[in-house]
């Protein structure tokens, strides 16, 4: 766990508060006495809300990471949720941990960041998706605040917005294949062997086998990263140049 950047007695700690539950009960304490909680296993401090011109969708989404049910308020938040999701340095994630108070020297403030990332080393990651072109200036002074809090106790803090629209693509049909259902040990060794040397994706798989049967594994391995392939220039064809990532190696 990552311990606080500044000492104790600095006034960030005490000037902001966070307000969030814990196993079950509402709380409500400085910064610096509640920034080493497990924020990634918090359950909402709010409901998710519904845009009511329909443009916005609010749901769930299974996360391959934490093994349950992440929340989302937008088609903009999921696909965050879901790059998340796929990031081997990320072990747990929590959408709308807490209320974050403060006052501004006008009035209070409180802001709810949509995403607490815990990260492999122990260290916090407060994530906030918010399109550019959409931060008005309430939003922008909250996210200010914000990463300002972050700062003192040693997480880091991101605004995210619209991701590249190719990488989004492939990763989003990757993610249908995230869960262990699609790995098989066997498939998975000959995938390995086949593409060891990089092949087009779609010989390397005839190569392993039926590839009703081989396909689902492959994609299961391209989205943990044991298998590569460039995600970047262009959506997932059979002609992809498909190699071994250095996790499986």
């Amino acid at each position: 766990m990552a311990v606080a950047s500044l000492v104790y007695d600095d006034p960030v700690l005490s000037a902001f508060e966070l307000d969030f539950v814990d196993a079950g009960e509402r709380c409500r304490l400085p910064l610096g006495q509640a920034w080493n909680r497990r924020f990634e296993s918090t359950d909402p401090v709010r409901e998710f809300r519904w845009a009511k011109d329909g443009q916005s969708f609010a749901g769930w989404y299974f996360s391959a990471t934490v093994g349950g049910h992440v929340g989302y308020e937008s088609w903009l938040e999921r696909d965050r949720l879901i790059l998340l999701d796929r990031e081997p340095e990320v072990v747990g994630i929590a959408s709308q941990p807490f209320w974050l108070h403060w006052h501004d020297g006008l009035r209070r403030r409180r802001h709810a960041p949509d995403y607490f990332v815990r990260l492999a080393d122990g260290r916090g990651r407060v994530v906030d998706v918010r399109a550019g072109d959409r931060i008005e200036r309430a939003d922008a002074e909250a996210f200010a605040a914000t990463e300002r809090a972050c700062r003192a106790v040693g997480w880091e803090f991101v605004r995210v917005g619209e991701p590249d629209p190719v990488v989004m693509e492939n990763v989003r049909w990757l993610s249908r294949y995230r869960r262990r259902r699609c790995a098989d040990p066997d498939v998975g060794a000959r995938l390995l062997d086949v593409f060891a040397d990089g092949a087009p994706l779609r010989a390397g798989v005839a190569q392993a086998g039926d590839p009703l049967v081989v396909l689902p594994v492959l994609f299961h391995l391209l989205w943990h990263g044991d298998l590569v392939a460039d995600l970047e220039s262009a959506p997932l064809s059979s002609t992809t140049p498909v190699g071994v990532g250095r996790r499986a190696r």
